[in-house]
């Protein structure tokens, strides 16, 4: 997505990226890939009792549903043909599988055509990191040589705008804001005003995530949607959902309610260096078949990676790289 990546980083090879995401990813690899570990240990073949116990192992982990039934019957369909009869092969099925989950077909991005401006709208409830995301982004894209200007459309929240303002500050972007409770839409186009005329490459729109009052929210993020596109041909480019992986199978509702409005075009999932639910990134893949594009793992600046399902699952799985 950034414009300037290395193919390290997109491959998921970036020196440091392996070790950073096994640290912080310490806790879902005991919670899931040890606990998957012991149940295969437990005898010496693989039948049904391991199979019940593993599938009670896979949902116990946040993985969901339908990531557990999508695994468990690629196990038992190679089981049945005798393609798998040892813990290791059980093993490297699921790691499999786990990897074609996160393997998600990228959302086709629209080609960035001269000075062409890109907007990208980061959405999610209070509480999920999201107006942090927004400026360590700021950050990562300006040091990728882009002119970046944020809006701080959470005009409801003067602590989002001022965080905003010091991310902006450190990092050198742009920042429009407008005084508490004024309509975001208003904040919006003011912004895409002042980034024609400085020439900046990126906008990054920080929204309101009041999900109790839904009705309001969502109408308010579609009429932002429509702003942008008057403004901007093709706006927004990217609509960024931000889900706290903290809170496990609600971040799952959370996305649902999100996207039936918002035309997500990618995830960001955050605090997984502090959880065992880190289960929840295939939950959310499977379920709604939408990029991960990034993953906070800690609270500076190097915390916010760029998403790799090969870095991912191997780091869970004691593995660098994956074929």
């Amino acid at each position: 997505m950034l414009f300037k990546r290395s193919s390290e980083e997109r491959n998921g090879k970036k020196p440091g990226l392996f070790a950073k995401m096994k640290e912080a990813l310490g806790a879902t690899k005991d919670n899931l890939v040890g606990k998957i570990e012991s149940v295969l240990s437990s005898r010496p073949t693989i039948d049904e009792e391991v199979l019940d116990d593993l599938e009670g192992t896979l949902l116990s982990a946040d993985l969901g549903v339908r990531v557990t039934e999508k695994i468990m019957h690629a196990i038992r369909e190679k089981q049945k043909k005798q393609l798998l009869t040892t813990a290791e092969e059980a093993k490297e099925e699921i790691r499999s599988q786990l990897y074609s989950i996160l393997n998600v077909k990228e959302v086709k991005e629209p080609s960035r055509r001269g000075d062409a401006i890109q907007v990208w709208m980061v959405v999610g409830v209070n509480g999920t990191g999201k107006t942090t995301t927004i400026g360590k982004l700021s950050a990562r894209v300006s040091q990728d040589g882009n002119k970046v200007l944020v809006c701080a459309a959470d005009t409801y929240r003067p602590a989002a705008i001022e965080q905003l303002s010091v991310w902006a500050e450190r990092s050198g972007a742009d920042l429009v804001k407008s005084r508490i409770g004024m309509d975001p839409s208003a904040v919006l186009h003011d912004a895409l005003a002042a980034a024609t005329a400085r020439k900046s490459d990126v906008v990054i729109i920080d929204t309101a995530g009041r999900l109790h009052t839904k009705e309001n929210l969502m109408q308010e993020l579609e009429k932002m949607r429509r702003v942008a596109g008057k403004k901007i041909p093709g706006a927004p480019h990217e609509v960024l959902l931000v889900i706290d992986a903290t809170t496990g199978q609600n971040g799952l509702s959370q996305a649902r309610e999100f996207m039936k409005f918002t035309g997500i075009t990618g995830l960001v999932i955050t605090k997984l260096d502090g959880t065992a639910k880190g289960g929840i990134v295939f939950s959310i893949s499977q379920e709604l078949g939408i990029p991960v594009r990034y993953i906070g793992v800690g609270e500076s600046l190097e915390d916010l990676l760029e998403f790799s399902p090969d870095a991912f699952v191997g780091s869970l799985f004691n593995e660098a790289s994956l074929p």
